[in-house]
């Protein structure tokens, strides 16, 4: 497994088309965009961001970038993988079972391991599972299988920050509860992938 790579190669790619069209899709350059958001009545991410949309037919991609722009540098951002999930892990138990699913990401072929602000994802060429610490020390694993294919698995009671694609989720209480099925299981998220 790949730590720390944090976007794929098709990610990589992905985003340097974003930000090569973002003045020609949206008419003014970023710095523009900054001065503009001043005005923004919202506070809310979500709700700057369709404010972005309505006010100004800004796309979620570009919002997402103007609001990154706008944002305090003193917190950690999406290219600071390590400083990102020492803020997101801090509970030692969840920390382990973390490091539990690493481990057995690293079973399998091609994963690539990415720190986002609220959970860790992993990829090969799009994403096939995530994970998020949950309270007292647990964490909730999503993985892009049928929930149907293990009775440890359900169906994602919420709407989750990670890929919509991830319908099944199991909560782990600890790291040995990240045994050989959760290893079956995610391998074959994997090639769901």
């Amino acid at each position: 497994m790949k730590s720390g790579a944090v976007l794929t190669e098709r990610q990589q790619k992905w985003f340097a088309t974003v930000q090569a069209n973002f003045e020609k899709a949206t008419g003014k350059p970023l710095a523009a965009w900054v001065e503009i958001m001043k005005s923004c009545p919202e506070t809310a991410p979500r709700a700057q961001a369709a404010w972005l949309k309505a006010e100004h037919g800004v796309g979620q991609n570009h919002a997402a970038q103007i609001l990154d722009a706008c944002r305090p540098s003193d917190g950690p951002g999406w290219d600071e993988p390590e400083a990102l999930r020492g803020a997101l892990w801090k509970d030692a138990g969840s920390l382990a079972i973390l490091e539990a699913i690493e481990g057995v990401a690293d079973g399998v072929d091609g994963v690539i391991s990415g720190q986002r602000k609220g959970y860790t994802s992993f990829s090969r060429a799009v994403q096939f599972a995530a994970t998020r610490p949950l309270k007292g020390g647990r964490a909730l694993l999503g993985l892009k299988l049928d929930p149907a294919s293990s009775e440890r698995l359900t169906a994602a009671a919420r709407k989750e920050s990670w890929s919509e694609r991830l319908i099944a989720v199991v909560e782990l209480d600890g790291p040995e509860q990240v045994d050989a099925e959760i290893a079956r299981l995610f391998a074959e998220s994997a090639e769901n992938g």
